[in-house]
Formats: C-alpha cells, sequence, structure tokens
C-alpha cells in the first residue's frame, strides 16, 4: 500500500445530512496525523456529477469525484449517509432515490467494507445489502427500516453494529463513534483514543452503548404523558409508584398503565427504571460520587437495586460502566 493509503469514498447526493458527510472525514484526517505510520486515508466525495450538491441543512458541497471515477477505482471504505424529510407532528421519514441505491450496489462490489451513516441504512437496505443481518440506524427512523425491509434484523439500541465487513452507524454524531471504530479496526485503539482525545470526545463509546437517552426520546402524542415525564424526571430521587404518579394525573392506576403503554410503549414501572438508570449512567461519567451516593440520586435506593438494574438494561456493572465511560474532566 501507498503512502496514501486507504481511499474512503462518501456517496454524496442532494438533500444529504451535513454532518453525516462531514464529521467521518475528520476522523480520518486526525487518524492520519496520529497514527505512528505514514499510512492513513485518502477521503473523496462522490456524487452523480460534479456539480454542487444541497445538503439538508441547505449547505452546497463539492464532490471530489463522480460515481463513475470511484467506480474504476478500488474502494476500502464506503460510507454511506441519509436524508430525511420531517412532516407533520415533526415524523421523520428516511428518504431514499433509487438511482442512489443503483449506484450504492455498484460502488458496494468494489468496496473492501461498506458502512452506513444514520439513515444512510435505509439506502444500504434497499441495495440488498442488510439482507439477513442485523443493523441499526437512528431510531426515528427505525420502524421504517424495519416495516420496509423485513429481512433486515433492526435493532435501535447500538451506536453501531458491524456484520462482517458491513457496518451500520445509529444518528448525527453516532457518525463520529462508528469512523472511530473504523479507525480502530484499521489502526488499533491507541490511534482512535488519541484521535477521539483530538476531538474533545470523553471516550469512544463501544458498539453495545445505547443510543437512546432517555430525556431525549421522541415526545408522546399527549400533553398528560409528557407532563409526567418531567414530573419523573423532576422526581427521581423520591420514591415513585404507579399510585403516585397516577395520583398526579388524576386517573385510575389501570388507567396510568394503559396510557403509558399506548403512548411510550411501556410500563410506568420500566420507564421509571429507565429513567433512573440514565440517570445513574450521567453521575457515572461525569462525577466521583460513591456508589452509594449515586443510588440514592437516582432513586435506587441500594448499590444492590443500581447494580441488578444495570446488568438487566446495559450488560454491565456500574463499576464497569464508570471506567469505560467516564470522562476525564470528572471532579
Amino acid at each position: 500500500m501507498d503512502t496514501v493509503g486507504r481511499l474512503v469514498v462518501i456517496v454524496l447526493f442532494e438533500g444529504v445530512d451535513l454532518l453525516d458527510v462531514t464529521g467521518p472525514p475528520e476522523v480520518f484526517s486526525l487518524a492520519r496525523r496520529e497514527a505512528d505510520d505514514a499510512v492513513g486515508y485518502e477521503v473523496v466525495l462522490a456524487a452523480a456529477s460534479l456539480e454542487p450538491v444541497t445538503t439538508g441543512a441547505g449547505v452546497r458541497v463539492l464532490p471530489d469525484i463522480t460515481f463513475g471515477e470511484a467506480a474504476r477505482r478500488s474502494i476500502d471504505t464506503l460510507i454511506v449517509p441519509g436524508a430525511v424529510e420531517v412532516g407533520r407532528e415533526r415524523r421523520v421519514r428516511a428518504l431514499v432515490d433509487p438511482e442512489v441505491v443503483e449506484r450504492v450496489r455498484e460502488l458496494a462490489a468494489r468496496s473492501r467494507r461498506v458502512t452506513s451513516v444514520c439513515v444512510g441504512a435505509h439506502v444500504l437496505a434497499a441495495a440488498g445489502l442488510l439482507d439477513g443481518k442485523r443493523a441499526t440506524t437512528h431510531w426515528s427512523t427505525a420502524r421504517q427500516l424495519a416495516a420496509e425491509h423485513p429481512e433486515v434484523e433492526v435493532d435501535a439500541d447500538p451506536i453501531f453494529i458491524r456484520e462482517g465487513d458491513v457496518w451500520t452507524g445509529a444518528g448525527i454524531s453516532a457518525c463520529l463513534d462508528l469512523s472511530l471504530a473504523l479507525v480502530a479496526d484499521d489502526l488499533g485503539e491507541a490511534v482512535a483514543l488519541r484521535v477521539a482525545r483530538q476531538l474533545v470526545m470523553y471516550l469512544k463509546r463501544q458498539s453495545g452503548q445505547s443510543q437512546f437517552s432517555v430525556p431525549l426520546e421522541q415526545i408522546s402524542a399527549t400533553r398528560r404523558v409528557e407532563d409526567l415525564r418531567h414530573h419523573i424526571l423532576r422526581n427521581i430521587g423520591r420514591r415513585l409508584t404507579v399510585v403516585d404518579l397516577a395520583a398526579y394525573a388524576h386517573v385510575s392506576d389501570r388507567h396510568l398503565t394503559r396510557i403509558f403503554k399506548t403512548e411510550l410503549n411501556t410500563t410506568p414501572h420500566a420507564y421509571i427504571e429507565s429513567v433512573r438508570v440514565e440517570k445513574a449512567r450521567n453521575e457515572l461519567e461525569s462525577s466521583d460520587a460513591t456508589l452509594e451516593r449515586i443510588a440514592s440520586v437516582s432513586g435506587f435506593g441500594t448499590v444492590d437495586t443500581l447494580v441488578r438494574a444495570f446488568r438487566r438494561r446495559l450488560n454491565t456493572t456500574p463499576t464497569e460502566y464508570r471506567r469505560r465511560f467516564r470522562s476525564s474532566h470528572a471532579v
């Protein structure tokens, strides 16, 4: 391999998400700088023509090469971003251009590995590249992906998923995590961690780490449930029962359970536990508080209860979670 190194081709098309396009090149550029040898990455943007492409953010981007030119080269990594439209009630839907799908299918055949960023997974699925594979995408379009491509095992929770030489990443800033994982696979964990520090990222998140943050989940359809959710967040360190929440919402216990199932597809108990886990995760990442203190402020009461919840929801312990994901700036 020459000193130019691995060819990374990022697919461009009208309406593409801007960060999906600009995030990975930053990671690969830093990786080349941080690597101990001269071999790095050559990143190019490929489109149907060399005319400027207008992204979903309205920013115009100039392609480096055409799809035809890219198809004549040996590609190390093909990165496929996505595009969305936002309809009524702010519902997000992934957009897929059949011509782009055809080009991606053609380029994938010349690529050592194929990756998607965010809703780019919809393009890979349409190209048949995810058939029989487990894949992730942005949580807001996961149901759409599963409905339109039942041959794909959609898992909306992880930051990214690797299935052989096909990688799929979750939403927005997770493009950085996916790119760091690619760098780690190529150049080793030490280089990837140095890049993460240059990006002022706390730590490179593992693929199994959830892309969800409870307070940022999709809002419910009714103001009453949103009020309940905020009430839970404000009082997470206190005792919260179905009876308490039902009284707060002025409904019966049974009706409250039905509301949570209909609006949030979960039970009140499970939702409260997910919020407590999120609170504990934040404390573990950003503070030196003892497990006893974290169990108290997050409403678990005891360390044993905290540990059981972490094992159940994250398949790890609070101590191991802190070791992996704690910010170097924690005080």
